[in-house]
């Protein structure tokens, strides 16, 4: 069961840093239309990430549910992709990012849906809904801004460029991801990767944008909890409340 615990709390991860970020944009969006969009996708990953931390914690067997995992966990046991991590830096920078993880979001979940885990293809079942609409808004925005003006264009080349080196971690798999998928329990990331690659490319070229070829892309890091420093300051605020005052409920 430890390999569908990790599992879990991977996607988990995913979603609820991800959420946190897009968080920050709450009124603070470009326009109004944007910043309720961007807020509802942040409670779109929000909900999924309460699923599946919820079901790690059954998993687990300790007595932990959702808010022990996401508030009282350092940075070094939390699972999620160094992709979700980055930072906001502009408009450009968080669509771009958004796009890159929806893209694989997407097609994982696709494959969820046929999980041998009852509960996770539930919650795929669930989530395929909200992240077919999260790729389709930032596939829109990718274009939009990609073949937009010259300085949209440059700003969003320039995101695609920093924040290329963490999209091969998307689709290479680690131990956990091996044995998930060995189990029927998550889709064959070696499959992603091809689906992946083909949708990145087909909207880079309707945004006029180039995709980076031969770029270094790490291919090792948060799925087995080694972050950038941009973590461990998301933890800070997310979790302070509950780590100044444990057990505090609303």
């Amino acid at each position: 069961m430890n390999h569908i615990y990790e599992y879990a709390l991977h996607l988990g991860d995913n979603a609820l840093i991800l959420s946190q970020r897009l968080g920050e944009w709450c009124g603070h969006g470009p326009v109004l239309e944007q910043d309720i969009a961007m807020t509802n996708i942040a409670l779109d990953l929000l909900g999924q990430a309460r699923l599946y931390l919820t079901y790690a914690g059954e998993l687990e067997g300790r007595g932990r549910g959702e808010d022990d995992l996401a508030f009282f966990r350092d940075a070094h046991a939390f699972r999620n992709v160094l992709l979700v991590e980055q930072p906001n830096e502009d408009w450009a920078h968080t669509i771009v990012r958004q796009f890159l993880f929806d893209a694989y979001n997407f097609y994982h979940c696709q494959g969820l849906l046929h999980s041998r885990d009852e509960r996770l293809g539930a919650i795929a079942e669930k989530a395929f809904k909200e992240i077919t609409y999260h790729l389709r808004y930032s596939s829109e925005w990718t274009i939009r801004l990609g073949d937009g003006t010259d300085l949209s264009r440059q700003k969003m080349q320039t995101a695609v460029n920093d924040l290329w080196m963490f999209t091969a971690e998307l689709t290479t798999p680690n131990e956990t991801d091996r044995l998930a998928a060995a189990a029927g329990i998550g889709p064959h990331l070696t499959e992603i990767k091809s689906q992946w690659e083909a949708k990145v490319r087909s909207v880079l070229q309707e945004a006029a944008l180039q995709m980076p070829e031969n770029a270094w892309a790490g291919t090792i890091g948060g799925k087995d909890g080694r972050h950038t420093e941009y973590l461990g300051f998301i933890l800070a605020e997310m979790q302070h409340v509950q780590r100044t005052y444990p057990g505090l409920e609303w």
